[in-house]
């Protein structure tokens, strides 16, 4: 009898596509034309920063304006491109534009990717996602232009335009200003400061959401349960952030010598840059540990689900609040909107948050270890990576190659997700048809 022919499940085939997408990524980045000096860089870093790039994290151990040459900054920009609308979705969304005869199996992987309830209309969707990430991209970037052209020229400030309009809608946070300095020449621009504010946005805000929000013409009533639950919850953690990071920036060491205006403008950016994208517009390693404890736990959070961002997700975080809220009213159900939320949606996000959570702080115990380094350093540098933000207080460019491997796992994790990859690894059992019996352990 002829063996069955073993196939990658949809979630391997998400897993094994990532971890391609990263390592043509760093022997393109190898390259010697990839450098501005010419000179090949050690795989560990082209392997770091390719996995930061595809991942939409932004942690870099070079600087990318004076590392990489033009062509080395393409690269990374296809890489977030690639890695920021998902390199299943966007192989769908060119073999549909192809008229090329697309699988079952291949519809199950994108059905999985992008995390949708239902198989149905999925190769067509990618098409508006496909075209709504472009699209928005472009408009970012020509209100871009009058920022960058009269800064750097007509072609460089074209180039920054549309850089920083992919690197910010994408969440990824990398940038080309150059001294590691990230956007921080713009700190009292509000012109700049809103317009990357509203890229981020709308890339963290998840595909299911703009196609919920497009269908009901923006009329909250209408709206299914998601997405009510990510407008909410995202407008909620962006004002509440950026009024907790001002008490607790204002009298700083980097607020010195800012207006109040500026002060305002520099905590809105971190509170919605904190979740998922990673620019700063402030030193970071000055705002105070209590701001950077708070930037640790927006990172946690992150942004909304079939997005361009990482954490543990709006919804997620919302779901464990609202479980917690049915066991203090006493409620058996979890109920948001009018409407109940399964038990197994619960369990799932509890999981996430755990083990987000857990990994985050072991990695950041090892990396203080191995390191030698400050802890909230160290937590705040994993949690940037689990979380797929790429905030960062200079400790990334100085880790040994054992710390940068375990941020790469870190990063690698964040953005194909812990859950994902565990499944990948697991063979599934069927159910076992009996139950032990149950006994009362005492908690709290």
């Amino acid at each position: 009898m002829r063996q069955k022919k073993k196939r990658f499940s949809p979630v391997q085939v998400i897993t094994l596509s990532f971890a391609a997408v990263v390592f043509v990524g760093a022997l393109a980045l190898m390259l010697p034309i990839a450098s501005r000096d010419g000179e090949s860089v050690p795989f560990i870093n082209a392997l770091f920063t390719s996995t930061s790039a595809s991942c939409v994290t932004g942690l870099v151990v070079y600087d990318t304006l004076t590392q990489w040459s033009p062509f080395g900054q393409v690269v990374i920009i296809a890489l977030i491109q690639i890695g920021g609308i998902g390199i299943i979705t966007l192989a769908m969304y060119f073999l549909s534009m192809l008229h090329a005869k697309i699988g079952m199996r291949s519809v199950f992987a994108l059905q999985e990717s992008i995390g949708a309830e239902s198989s149905a209309g999925l190769v067509k969707m990618t098409r508006f996602i496909a075209a709504g990430v472009f699209l928005q991209e472009a408009v970012g970037a020509i209100l871009l232009l009058p920022v960058f052209i009269p800064q750097f020229g007509v072609g460089r400030g074209i180039w920054y335009a549309v850089f920083h309009s992919i690197s910010a809608f994408c969440n990824a946070g990398f940038d080309l200003m150059g001294g590691g300095t990230s956007l921080t020449a713009y700190s009292d621009n509000l012109y700049f400061n809103l317009v990357i504010c509203l890229l981020i946005t709308c890339g963290g805000l998840g595909f299911f959401v703009w196609l919920d929000l497009l269908r009901c013409r923006f009329c909250f009533g209408k709206f299914a349960l998601h997405t009510k639950i990510v407008v909410i919850t995202s407008l909620a953690l962006t004002v509440l952030g950026a009024a907790l990071f001002l008490v607790l920036f204002w009298s700083s060491d980097a607020a010195a010598g800012r207006g109040v205006g500026e002060k305002m403008l520099v905590s809105l950016f971190q509170s919605v840059t904190a979740r998922t994208a990673g620019f700063a517009t402030v030193d970071l390693a000055g705002i105070g540990g209590g701001a950077q404890m708070l930037m640790i736990a927006l990172m946690l959070i992150g942004g909304s689900s079939g997005s361009t961002a990482g954490g543990i997700k709006t919804t997620t975080f919302a779901v464990i609040l609202l479980f917690v809220r049915s066991i203090f009213r006493g409620k058996e159900d979890i109920e948001c909107f009018g409407r109940r939320i399964e038990k197994g949606i619960v369990r799932t996000a509890i999981a996430v948050f755990v083990l987000y959570l857990g990994l985050a702080l072991c990695c950041g115990i090892a990396l203080s270890a191995i390191e030698g380094a400050d802890i909230i350093a160290c937590l705040f540098e994993t949690f940037s990576a689990m979380a797929t933000v790429g905030a960062s207080l200079s400790l990334t460019p100085t880790l040994s190659a054992v710390s940068k491997i375990i941020v790469i796992i870190l990063m690698f994790l964040g953005r194909v997700g812990g859950l994902t990859v565990l499944l990948s690894l697991s063979n599934k059992h069927r159910e076992e048809a009996y139950r032990y019996p149950a006994e009362n352990v005492t908690v709290g």
